[in-house]
């Protein structure tokens, strides 16, 4: 049997992960969590497996939790199931959060082949991060350096601080936030950063610790 965690804030998806799970037959769950940083503390040399939601209970960072399991415990395979579609959510696990990612509306049977390819030895990631419908455009039409910059944005960095941090001029940070704006069809900047976060393509609230 392979002795698993599973990290899932969402009750109804958690039912349907333990049930699935449980009707492998191969797994034995020895913890089922709502919160990262609990999940974390139950960890030790016997687990095999931990399944790690992204945004948990407390809005406790899952990635957070994942490599500092890693670090004490680097045999433990840990897959990362999210709806999250932020791409620096698939960057961070790819960097060493997690040993492979699956976005959650890709189907549980998928969820079962990623979890066993990883358990075998695999390393299995999405090349990209899905694109989403943004207004009048879908949100791969907006380019990294641009979603860069409108991370920031929400975040509260001024023109200048974004200017700084990304080697650009002030400028060049109004220009391309109003690009995206344009492309996307929004009233404002306000109505852009509104989207963003509402769709999960932005995800600025988890806690690393």
């Amino acid at each position: 049997m392979i002795n698993t965690i599973l990290v899932e804030d969402d009750l109804y998806i958690q039912k349907h992960f333990v049930d699935r799970l449980a009707a492998d037959g191969e797994f034995h769950l020895v913890g089922v969590f709502r919160d990262a940083f609990e999940a974390e503390k139950h960890c030790d040399a016997t687990v095999k497996l931990v399944l790690m939601d992204v945004q948990t209970h407390h809005k406790h960072s899952g990635l957070a939790a994942a490599e500092r399991i890693k670090k004490v415990f680097p045999q433990i395979k840990i897959v990362v199931a999210t709806s999250l579609v932020d791409p620096e959510v698939l960057q961070r696990a790819k960097m060493g959060a997690a040993d492979s990612l699956w976005y959650k509306d890709h189907g549980t049977e998928e969820l079962m082949s990623v979890v066993k390819r990883t358990l075998a030895g695999e390393k299995v990631f999405p090349d990209t991060a899905p694109a989403i419908e943004m207004e009048g455009t879908m949100s791969d039409a907006f380019s990294p350096r641009q979603l860069d910059i409108l991370r920031l944005y929400i975040k509260g960095f001024t023109y200048q601080e974004i200017a700084d941090k990304l080697g650009i001029s002030k400028n060049g940070v109004r220009w391309n936030l109003d690009d995206m704006v344009e492309k996307g069809g929004f009233e404002s900047r306000e109505a852009l950063v509104a989207t963003a976060i509402e769709n999960k393509l932005m995800v600025i609230t988890l806690k690393d610790e």
